[in-house]
This record gives structure tokens, sequence and C-alpha cells, in this order.
């Protein structure tokens, strides 16, 4: 499932992921006729979830969830999407004036297309999206959240207000909702189960709020410096990790931590990152673009 984290601050915004990803297979149940259940046969530990959507402008994502649709990864599914954007072949977009909600919709529409191609018999994947970065001209970052479920693409979501900061997780976030919101992701749940009458959804509703604002630990504040937005952000993909190294079953978050920030001055930056490649045997490489290639 793996964990996606970004954080925003005044002075940008920063995506943090695990590299694990989990393979599964569906598995008939005992009984005829029993709907199949998905069952973890592997997990690998060097997925790429973090991508620069543009060379040279801060427009980034971070993805978690289905790691591929059909046999095409994610991670080349973006830097698919990132060489029609570059080498205009996007209908439309405009490298001067393009706005983060465009660009969400139009990555959309794009991994849609890929999921609209697989056969009936392919599995629906359900993956989610945190598109980042500055829209043309503007001063402050935007967060935007992609989702497709089993399949079927929801429409693009504006995280926070401009000017808002905060920390938002997508993925198998257990440990990150119990760390930062003082309860687990179950509790409107377990509420549901132990309360008598059972209360309405609408009421479960409004004391997880109150609880949320109660005990919710106030860890980003908008003159946060990027640098403590990362380690920020590091730590809790760490601690996501050793919370599924520790639980029973596939330890689906896990791997190398990959982090990156985007700022209105210095663009979309890698600030940690793992290479398959040695660059002594490439020499080629030292003097390309900072990032390095991809």
């Amino acid at each position: 499932m793996s964990i996606g984290i970004l954080i925003s601050v005044h002075d940008g915004i920063v995506l943090a992921a695990d590299s694990a990803s989990t393979l599964t297979l569906l598995k008939a149940g005992p009984i005829p006729n029993q709907q199949a259940s998905p069952v973890a046969i592997n997990v690998y530990n060097n997925a790429n979830k973090i991508a620069n959507l543009y060379k040279g402008k801060p427009i980034g994502c971070v993805a978690y969830g289905s790691g591929s649709i059909g046999s095409a990864s994610i991670s080349t599914l973006l830097k698919d999407f990132r060489e029609r954007l570059t080498d205009g072949m996007e209908p439309g977009f405009n490298v001067t004036d393009y706005t983060m909600e465009g660009v969400s919709r139009r990555l959309t529409d794009f991994l849609m297309g890929h999921v609209d191609g697989l056969g009936p018999n392919d599995p629906k994947p359900t993956l989610g999206i945190m598109a980042a970065g500055y829209s043309a001209g503007k001063s402050l970052g935007e967060g935007w959240l992609l989702a497709i479920e089993n399949g079927v693409a929801r429409e693009p979501q504006l995280l926070r207000p401009e000017g808002d900061v905060g920390i938002t997780w997508g993925g198998e976030g257990e440990s990150t909702a119990r760390l930062v919101l003082g309860f687990s992701q179950r509790l409107p749940q377990v509420l549901g189960q132990v309360i008598q009458p059972s209360p309405a959804p609408a009421d479960l509703q409004k004391l997880c709020d109150h609880l949320r604002n109660a005990l919710q630990a106030p860890l980003v504040f908008a003159p946060m410096p990027i640098q403590d937005a990362i380690d920020l952000a590091e730590w809790l993909v760490h601690s996501a990790s050793m919370f599924s190294r520790f639980m029973p079953g596939a330890p689906s978050v896990g791997g190398p931590i990959e982090s990156a920030a985007i700022t209105k001055h210095e663009g979309f930056k890698w600030i940690r990152r793992k290479h398959y490649y040695d660059r002594d045997f490439n020499p080629e490489m030292r003097n390309e673009h900072p990032d390095g290639p991809e």
C-alpha cells in the first residue's frame, strides 16, 4: 500500500514516501463461487513514488496505493506524462501559463486513458497521487489530490485553501493518524460498535471532528523552515515503515525513504533519493542537471 506525505508551509511544499511495492494475486476461497481476495506474495523495496512533472519547473507529485496500471509502473507513467508536457504533446498545455489544477486534471485523464485500456480480466487499480507545486505566476504553493478507486477516477480536489499549511498523507496512514491526530483511523468504526444505540454517521463525524480539534498535535506552522518540514516528513515516513514492520502481515511500507522540496525560487529539488546506477560508472551523468537522470 505504501505511504505518501505532503507538508505545506509558507516557504514551499515537501514530498516524502517509502519505496515498498506489494505484489498481490487474487486467491479463491475454499467455498465455491466465493469472491477471490488479494493475497500479498512479495514486497519489493525499490519502487519510485516521487516525480518532477516538468524539469526546471516547480511541479511534482507523490504516489501511493497501486504501483502499476496493468503492466506499466506508476513511476514510468509519470515520466511518460512529463514527456508529454515537456515535448508539447499535451494539447493546450502552456508552460508559461499553467495552473496546478489544470496539471492535475490532465494527469488524471492521462492515467485514466491507461485504465480504460485494461482488459476485462485485468485488476482495476486503486491509487492516489498528491500533485504539488506552483501555478504560473503564483507566490504560494498548492496541493491537489488525484484518486482512482477500482478503476474509477474522482475529481481532483484542492487539499488546502491558499495560504493554509499542514500535513496531508495517503496510503497506510494508521501510524501517522495516531501520531498527528491522536487517535486511530478505526475509531469511528469502533465507536459505532460500542455505543448503543448506534449513533448516526453525522454524530460520529461530529465527535471525531471534536477529538481531532482537541488532540491534534500542532506540528506545522506557516513560518516553519523548509528543512524542518523535510525532517518532519521523513520522520513520519520512517515511523510508518517501523509501524508496518512490527505489525502482523506483510511489511507493505518500507525500503529507502525518498523526499523532495518544491519552493518558489529553487523549484523542484531532490533531497533524498535512491539510484540503481553508480555515478562512478556513468561519468557523463556528473555534469547533468543536479537532479540527475530519471
